[in-house]
């Protein structure tokens, strides 16, 4: 077994990190990030064999708007191997599924601390699955995941899908206000983004909406109920909501970032009005916040009272990427109330989310 990686960190400590996949698209919302992220110093740059030995500038295909980072540019990518990322404190994986789950769990049994945007162990019972302006409670499993791989330091937490991410927000402040939710359905409107690159061919979807996300819709309806669960009585694994059903259609629409979504809630107990959901979503805080993380954004959720908000092209970035827009908060015939959100699918909804998590570990001494 490797052991590479660096001793626990204190607080304001600047962390290295390495980032696999980071030739893709994930790769790259993180290197924009961590580029501007004080917390980080970007050490080293994983991709695969066809990537590796050349330099960044040459082995990536740059899609972000932003411009390259200057100092990524000569870097030399190197083979996603945990002998190769000596020195990292923290890892940030943008793998595709298809790769991640050995790479991943090879990191962590060489004592790394791996924070994943890939589903490959969103769903294992001691790993947390952590958005994490939600349920940084969930933390508390890194301990028995350490004791079941014997692991020192090494561990995994995931961020959630892309769609969940912006979902459990608003349900997390509902439930903790106003008691259990029974019964959500959304809609999503899904930006190409989210596809990666290549992604969807533009014959596809220009002009066109496609009803269709392969595995979208059965990993929203899992991944809610981890999230808003709680842990068993001796932290050692989740505890997924047993009673709240959950029903997701998930759509692809032409626009680059931003996913929307169409949720309706209906409650177990006695419904809030309309002014106190409001009121709810728009005071929801926390931890991360409290304890000053950087990422953190100033406000949860942006709620807004325009009819015809929230838009991908205007409230995508609202709280540098890292808040989630509700708006179109009225009641629902069918159900109890009825809202429109707006998540940024590559920030909260990806590299964000992990980069947040990461954050929150070295406060509280994870790393």
């Amino acid at each position: 077994m490797v052991s590479s990686a660096s001793s626990p960190s204190s607080p304001d400590r600047v962390l290295n990190a390495g980032i696999l996949g980071a030739t893709g698209t994930v790769g790259q919302r993180f290197i924009v990030l961590l580029a501007q992220n004080p917390m980080f110093r970007i050490h080293s740059l994983g991709a695969s064999e066809r990537s590796s030995g050349r330099q960044y500038s040459q082995a990536a295909k740059w899609k972000m708007s932003e411009l390259m980072p200057q100092e990524i540019r000569d870097v030399v990518v190197k083979p996603c191997d945990p002998t190769h990322f000596e020195g990292c404190d923290v890892i940030f994986s943008g793998l595709d599924a298809s790769v991640a789950g050995d790479i991943e769990k090879a990191f962590m049994e060489a004592d790394f601390a791996v924070f994943s945007n890939a589903k490959n162990y969103r769903m294992v019972s001691n790993v947390p699955l952590c958005v994490p302006v939600v349920n940084t409670d969930h933390y508390s499993l890194i301990a028995a995941q350490r004791a079941h791989y014997g692991m020192k330091k090494g561990f995994i937490v995931t961020n959630s899908n892309c769609s969940t991410s912006g979902l459990v927000v608003p349900l997390k402040a509902l439930q903790d206000s106003f008691g259990p939710l029974k019964r959500v359905i959304v809609t999503t409107l899904q930006a190409i983004s989210g596809a990666g690159y290549p992604g969807v061919a533009s014959l596809d979807i220009l002009d066109n909406i496609v009803p269709l996300i392969s595995g979208e819709e059965p990993k929203m309806e899992a991944e809610v109920l981890k999230i808003l669960g709680g842990l068993n009585d001796s932290a050692t694994a989740c505890a997924p909501l047993p009673d709240l059903k959950v029903s997701a259609t998930c759509n692809r629409v032409p626009v680059v970032d931003g996913h929307t979504e169409c949720v309706n809630v209906e409650f177990s107990g006695t419904p809030p009005s309309i002014d106190d959901v409001k009121k709810c979503l728009r005071e929801f805080t926390c931890e991360a916040q409290a304890i000053g993380c950087y990422s953190a954004p100033k406000q949860v959720m942006v709620v807004t009272e325009e009819e015809d908000r929230p838009q991908p092209r205007l409230d995508r970035n609202a709280g540098e990427g890292m808040a989630v827009t509700v708006g179109r908060i009225r009641e629902c015939p069918a159900f109890h109330v009825r809202f429109t959100l707006l998540v940024h699918n590559t920030v909260l909804g990806a590299a964000g989310a992990s980069i947040l998590n990461a954050e929150y570990a070295a406060k509280k001494g994870f790393i």
